[in-house]
């Protein structure tokens, strides 16, 4: 007997369309958060839209078509501007609300956060 594959998270999400519904979703809850929607003042935010679906797309294992920054490097003027835990802390927080308004399982929101986490250093540049 094979062993059965493990679908990635992009899969597990529901694909294409539940990045898009999850991204568009954040980012309503993101510019209204009084804690981290002045590190978007002034941004594209159909780029930049359009740039997060194509990297959460990467990380949860769907095609790669993301062509932007590394972590550092794109977060490195918002660093300068104080950002720190507090406000990676509030952006995990709304992608997990967002995941569960969407009815995403714990679990999965659970591992959606753990990438989150994984790239904290890098968004702080520690």
């Amino acid at each position: 007997m094979s062993a059965t594959p493990t679908l990635s998270i992009y899969d597990q999400l529901g694909g294409a369309a539940a990045v898009d519904a999850a991204v568009d979703i954040f980012y309503r809850k993101v510019l209204s958060d009084d804690r981290i929607s002045r590190f978007f003042d002034g941004v594209d935010m159909d780029h930049q839209i359009a740039k997060q679906k194509a990297f959460l797309t990467m990380v949860f294992g769907g095609p790669v078509a993301y062509t932007g920054k590394d972590m550092r490097t794109g977060h490195a003027h918002l660093v300068e501007r104080g950002l720190n835990d507090s406000h990676v802390d509030a952006v995990i927080e709304l992608l997990g609300q967002t995941l569960a308004e969407l009815n995403v399982p714990a679990e999965i929101i659970a591992k959606v956060a753990a990438i989150a986490e994984s790239v904290r250093a890098d968004v702080l540049n520690r």
